[in-house]
């Protein structure tokens, strides 16, 4: 069949409606569950107001940000204004960053408003029994996964369609990029400043229950489930699937430019609508059985998603003319195979290390019993083996998709591009079921806030059993879907590297340093020392970013303890429990919101002035050894600390079910110490440096012109 891009980009728009239509049948569908305890109608309401009000001023605190960012970019980019020969380029690329910004902001929006409903309907249902609890929780994660993937494809459709420029594509995605990483730092300072504030108070000191209505922090934990995992979360995957997309049409623009064509242009909208497609027909047949597991449920759900895409992509392979040469639209197919092969991959490698019925979370929990220094000692190890599965996928994963599509540029003289291509479109396939990945997410969340709700609203010890056991479960899943998110960002951010030297050659060529046709950068070259410097400090950045931000943590919750111990000296009778006695929630919410908001910028900040420092000083081969020590280093301390932190919350609930003396315990005291450490591990610092090296490679990218044209030593 005769291939037109046209048809692709309508077609991305119209399965986009598709998922907002199916998002609100579902939005419906939980909202519609029945809910009658007054408790915990007044409880979701304190949590639904607490996550609006971060909100609020979260965005409040972005959008001034946004504004001058977008000043400067229509200043310098892609060309100084002063210099530009045509203004509209610079108005473009700051409009669509802008809208970047917003598209983002509104995923996030739609997360909260339909995770502080399913979190009622989900505890309430738990009364039923397991299934319609699991249903309610899941399907609304699926409005998120929905939304969010099908808001991604709808502005990166737009932007292509209008401006037919991929330089203002990647402006589009750096705004949601740069949204994503103070809204996912935000929130994870936010969710971990309650978490272990609750934790280390309320379990270690006074020996009372996780979500007790005594604490002080319980209504600022579970705000913080919504503003961190869901709001975050959503932020943090809609920027990933925005940046592969946006790195992937950068190459193909280039070499359909030179072919005189649109097919590969055409093949990443075809795959990327696949995608969402799969992911509503996979949430769609998600079920669980009256006795089944959630676990399962969920990983059967993603197993079906993922088999869906690799049928209907193989069937629209089949059938359009994309006509490449080598049998090249195949191999396409195949890297983008292997990039989803390899995402499940890290899943399961995740799970292995993370999962309470598995060997590495027993023998934590057994640790525990000599005191929480072995529970840390034994956690971090274990954190650290877990890499290797991972990094070494990843590392797979893009020499294969090299390789296989390495053939297609020999045909054509664009051998390096094209399988540079291939690398993008393998990030393309691993995040070709991120709706229904995002929609596992959600879950987790969504269960964690039903937890506590059915404990606040007295529903008995069957209700929490059954809500334990989906909490568990949505523990296990979110430690599958942040390896999940790590290997698709450094698949991502690899893509990238691609589209940053697509953009110096494009520029090079423009500024006549190099005749039309030649490339001024094919690769670099670590013997360079201007190279090796960029290299270094690329590697330094990730580890500063997280130390800012678990710093960040540590100060808020040492704020937070204080406040909570004067409740409970100054509130006579909180202690005991005794009748009418409330604590003051808001003042505990107040401490994290403050100190979120102080904290979010200053991190993201020094990630990206690093990166102009290095590129105007050693220019744009500099930049290129930033990038690769900004990606390896990030993604190993990414996957140590989410695999770790995800393990030691694991142990904890391990312990606390009975096993090595179960609550109470020494083991337990020490589980949940190596719980508190965990906690800004996964939840902050780890899923945060995703997006850091997502935007310093889109900053790289979008000014690989300025660096080329002034560095110190380039």
């Amino acid at each position: 069949m005769e291939v037109k891009l046209s048809y692709f980009e309508y077609a991305s728009i119209a399965i986009a409606f598709v998922a907002f239509l199916f998002a609100a049948w579902l939005y419906k569908w939980v909202k519609k569950r029945p809910s009658s305890n007054q408790r915990i109608a007044e409880v979701g309401k304190l949590i639904r107001n607490g996550a609006n009000t971060f909100l609020k001023k979260e965005y409040k605190t972005l959008a001034k940000f946004a504004l001058v960012a977008a000043v400067l970019i229509f200043v310098f980019l892609p060309e100084p204004v002063w210099k530009s020969e045509d203004i509209l380029t610079n108005v473009k690329m700051a409009i669509a960053y802008l809208a970047g910004t917003v598209f983002s902001a509104i995923a996030g929006k739609i997360g909260i408003e339909i995770a502080t409903i399913a979190n009622i309907k989900s505890a309430e249902a738990a009364k039923q029994g397991i299934k319609p609890s699991f249903l309610a929780a899941f399907r609304g994660g699926a409005v998120m996964g929905m939304a969010v993937v099908g808001t991604s494809l709808l502005g990166v459709a737009l932007v292509w369609m209008i401006t037919k420029d991929a330089t203002t594509l990647i402006g589009f995605s750096f705004g949601a990029s740069s949204l994503a990483l103070f809204a996912k730092a935000g929130g994870g300072i936010f969710t971990k400043t309650a978490d272990i504030s609750a934790d280390l108070v309320g379990k270690v000191e006074l020996g009372i229950p996780e979500d007790d209505p005594r604490n002080p922090a319980v209504i600022a934990d579970n705000v913080g489930d919504n503003v961190g995992d869901v709001a975050g979360m959503g932020a943090d995957l809609f920027d990933s699937n925005v940046a592969s997309m946006s790195a992937a049409l950068v190459m193909a623009t280039a070499l359909d430019t030179v072919a005189n064509n649109e097919f590969n242009t055409s093949m990443v909208f075809c795959y990327a609508a696949i995608g969402l497609l799969s992911s509503i027909l996979g949430v769609g047949c998600a079920r669980m059985g009256k006795k089944g597991s959630p676990t399962r449920a969920l990983n059967n759900s993603t197993y079906i998603t993922t088999f869906i895409f690799a049928l209907l992509s193989a069937a629209a392979t089949f059938i359009f003319d994309f006509n490449l040469p080598e049998n090249g639209e195949w191999r396409i197919w195949g890297a983008s195979m292997l990039g989803l092969l390899v995402g499940v991959v890290i899943g399961v490698a995740s799970d292995y290390f993370t999962n309470d019925t598995n060997k590495p979370v027993h023998n934590v929990a057994k640790a525990s019993e000599s005191g929480p220094a072995f529970t840390i000692l034994s956690g971090f190890s274990y954190g650290m083996l877990s890499t290797l599965p991972s990094m070494i996928g990843i590392g797979l994963s893009a020499l294969g998709a090299y390789k296989i599509c390495a053939p297609i540029g020999a045909a054509t003289g664009n051998e390096t591009l094209y399988a540079l291509f291939g690398i993008a479109m393998a990030a393309v396939g691993m995040l070709s079921i991120v709706g229904m990945i995002i929609s596992n997410d959600a879950y987790g969340p969504i269960v964690d806030n039903a937890r506590g709700l059915a404990e606040m609203g007295n529903l008995g010890e069957k209700v929490l059993g059954i809500t334990d056991e989906l909490d568990s479960a949505g523990n296990t899943v979110k430690a599958i879907t942040k390896g999940f998110a790590i290997g698709a960002a450094g698949l991502t951010v690899i893509s990238l590297l691609g589209a940053f030297i697509s953009e110096v050659n494009t520029a090079a060529i423009a500024k006549n340093i190099v005749a039309d046709g030649v490339e001024y950068l094919k690769g670099f070259d670590i013997m360079n020392p201007i190279v090796f410097f960029g290299l270094l400090a690329g590697a330094a950045i990730p580890a500063v970013f997280s130390a800012m931000l678990i710093l960040g943590v540590d100060r808020n919750a040492q704020r937070m303890v204080a406040e909570i111990h004067r409740q409970f000296k100054e509130i006579v009778g909180l202690k005991e429990g005794k009748e009418g006695v409330v604590p003051e929630y808001d003042k505990c919410i107040d401490i994290a919101t403050v100190g979120a908001i102080k904290e979010l910028i200053p991190a993201g900040l020094v990630a990206i002035l690093a990166t102009l420092a290095v590129g105007f000083i050693g220019g744009v081969q500099a930049i290129g050894g930033f990038l690769a020590g900004n990606i390896v280093s990030g993604l190993l301390l990414s996957l140590i600390m989410s695999n770790a932190g995800g393990l030691w919350d694991n142990g904890k609930k391990y312990v606390e079910s009975g096993h090595h003396g179960g609550k109470g315990s020494n083991a337990h005291k020490s589980a949940v110490v190596g719980d508190t450490v965990g906690d800004p591990f996964k939840d902050t610092a780890g899923p945060s440096i995703n997006t850091q090296i997502t935007v310093v490679s889109l900053v790289s990218s979008l000014m690989a012109t300025l660096f080329l044209s002034f560095s110190i030593f380039g």
